[in-house]
């Protein structure tokens, strides 16, 4: 079966109101004989009878039209607008998710510029542009009926309609390069500035700001360069193609003025025929004026139907029991995204559940890379990550991530209150979250903050001190009673009151039966783990109980642990 793609299925959607627009547009392109209509019956008829009565019936009626085509104007904006919204809504939910994962899986390829693609293309769809395009095929129309004033008038529209299409096309192949080549260069600018600045204070205290800034500027102004040579021949173009069209309304004009001398049409049909070639070449300078977003559009229509492809809809998962907490890694080997040189190799462990396993090696061997692999977040090149006998990839991605507690190496907040953090931003009762804080140790902390649990902690948590924040990771962690919690280097900002709400969060996780990985070196953490796994140069060098693995001599060639002043320890090889 063909899998299903939700970017589809959102155009399909707005396809099935395109119809009605297209009616619509039919209706008010009809509306538009109403002006030179007019005109045609008060220079031939009213001026020649001097009838009040009839000027007065003629403008009656042409006014309620045009008050009939401002309202199927005002109609088919509004169908427009609401089939946009409902495309939005289709597309922008499954977008968000395919962004995060293409930046997990593909990093550097900029996905999330995919989310204001969305935005570019919505409004193209319900702005002028379609409605320019929706009018376009009434241009013949016009052109019969300036062929049926006089031949010379039908000509002299269509070689005008014909010269204003040819430029648009000139626009077209001369500008498309330049401008993909000027998106692509401004994506990576921002790219490089949004990256830039979640470091300021590194920037700022290692004096790199004006080498950053410079490198920046170069990117910027070579998307400006680019911009700047589309803009130009762009501009050329415009200006020539608003000279041709001011030029054949003279023209017009002025072939009407002598035909009507001649006794070839009547001076009604010289002004109705200026009137119509205005409504014939209308829709293409629309187009003209408004080449420039139909481009961005279609840019970002190729964008994101690239990204739906090249990432497909999660399947259908049956749900899973809530897992007792048996993880188990089956010969798993890691690599970054994007790369096949395994970072990890081989490593096999099983733990039942209830148990505590202390993750450890020295710096560079592979420990956080495992970490990610065991929650899912990186996906194993080969082997597999079981919970509960089941692999990893047979979750509900969601539903995964409420049995999971995860409390990275570089703990990342996101902005808003305390309490949503916590909460991983759900709907939750207040009473879990202040359990999860409780559990973590961190409820007092929150409480002598100005606001407490509401306090306002900015992007990245930028208002919170650096073991603050890994509290706060660690509260998130705990929240709604995971299964299996893996701590990366947990302690790693903690003063001695965070060590102390670390050590009581181990225990009380150990005495509640719920499995615990944790990175670390201290030996008061250590004490706590029921099993330990030795990672050295990505390879698993021993596994087991940890009283018997951390023995200096219990294998000689693999790393030890030996305690440093301070409580913390290092691994040496014997």
């Amino acid at each position: 079966m063909k899998p299903k793609n939700i970017f589809n299925d959102g155009l399909r959607s707005y396809r099935s109101v395109l119809g009605s627009v297209v009616v619509f547009s039919a209706a008010i392109n009809i509306l538009m004989f109403v002006g030179p209509l007019y005109m045609l019956q008060v220079y031939d008829r009213v001026l020649q009878s001097r009838s009040e009565m009839t000027l007065l019936v003629l403008t009656g009626i042409a006014v309620a039209m045009l008050a009939l085509y401002g309202v199927l104007e005002w109609i088919r904006s509004r169908v427009l607008v609401r089939a946009g919204l409902r495309f939005d809504n289709t597309v922008s939910g499954p977008l968000f998710s395919r962004v995060v994962s293409a930046s997990l899986t593909q990093p550097g390829t900029k996905s999330e510029f995919a989310l204001m693609d969305v935005d570019r293309l919505r409004e193209f769809l319900t702005g002028t542009g379609l409605i320019a395009i929706c009018d376009v095929p009434w241009v013949p129309v016009f052109l019969v009926v300036c062929f049926m004033f006089h031949p010379w008038i039908g000509w002299l529209a269509t070689g005008g309609a014909a010269l204003i299409f040819v430029l648009t096309l000139l626009n077209e192949v001369l500008t498309k390069k330049t401008l993909n080549d000027a998106s692509t260069s401004s994506q990576t600018a921002q790219h490089f500035a949004t990256t830039t600045l979640q470091n300021v204070e590194v920037i700022r205290a290692l004096g790199m700001e004006q080498n950053l800034r410079d490198r920046w500027s170069g990117m910027h102004r070579r998307m400006l360069e680019l911009q700047a040579g589309a803009s130009d021949r762009a501009g050329v173009l415009l200006s020539t193609s608003k000279f041709v069209r001011m030029a054949l309304q003279v023209a017009i004009l002025g072939l009407g003025a002598y035909l009507a001398l001649e006794n070839k049409i009547t001076p009604g049909m010289m002004i109705a025929a200026s009137i119509m070639m205005g409504r014939a070449l209308a829709p293409v300078d629309q187009v003209v004026g408004q080449w420039k977003q139909f481009i961005g559009a279609r840019q970002a229509y190729g964008r994101l139907r690239d990204l739906f492809a090249r990432i497909p809809d999660e399947p259908e998962r049956t749900k899973l029991p809530r897992p007792q907490g048996g993880l188990a890694a089956e010969q798993i080997i890691v690599a970054p995204p994007g790369s096949r040189m395994p970072i990890v190799s081989g490593v096999t462990f099983s733990l039942q559940p209830g148990e505590t396993m202390a993750l450890v090696g020295p710096s560079g061997a592979g420990k956080s890379s495992l970490a990610r692999a065991l929650v899912g977040v990186w996906t194993p090149l080969a082997g597999a990550v079981r919970l509960d006998g089941s692999e990893l990839s047979h979750w509900n991605k969601d539903e995964l991530g409420d049995y999971l507690g995860y409390l990275p190496q570089t703990v990342e907040l996101f902005g808003g209150t305390i309490a949503e953090n916590i909460a991983r931003f759900k709907d939750a009762e207040a009473e879990d979250v202040i359990l999860a804080a409780q559990r973590a140790g961190v409820h007092e902390m929150i409480q002598n903050l100005p606001d407490g649990y509401e306090t306002q902690i900015g992007v990245g948590g930028r208002q919170l001190s650096g073991g603050q924040r890994q509290r706060i990771g660690l509260a998130r962690a705990l929240f709604n009673d995971p299964a299996v919690v893996i701590l990366d280097e947990p302690n790693a900002n903690l003063d001695m009151e965070g060590e102390e709400a670390l050590l009581r969060a181990l225990k009380d996780l150990r005495d509640r039966k719920r499995t615990v990985i944790f990175v670390s070196h201290k030996i008061g953490l250590l004490a706590l783990s029921d099993k330990s796994l030795i990672l050295a140069e990505g390879r698993m060098r021993a596994f087991g109980p940890t009283k018997d693995v951390l023995q200096p001599k219990a294998v000689a060639p693999l790393p030890a642990v030996e305690e440093q002043p301070g409580s913390r320890t290092r691994l040496v090889v014997n």
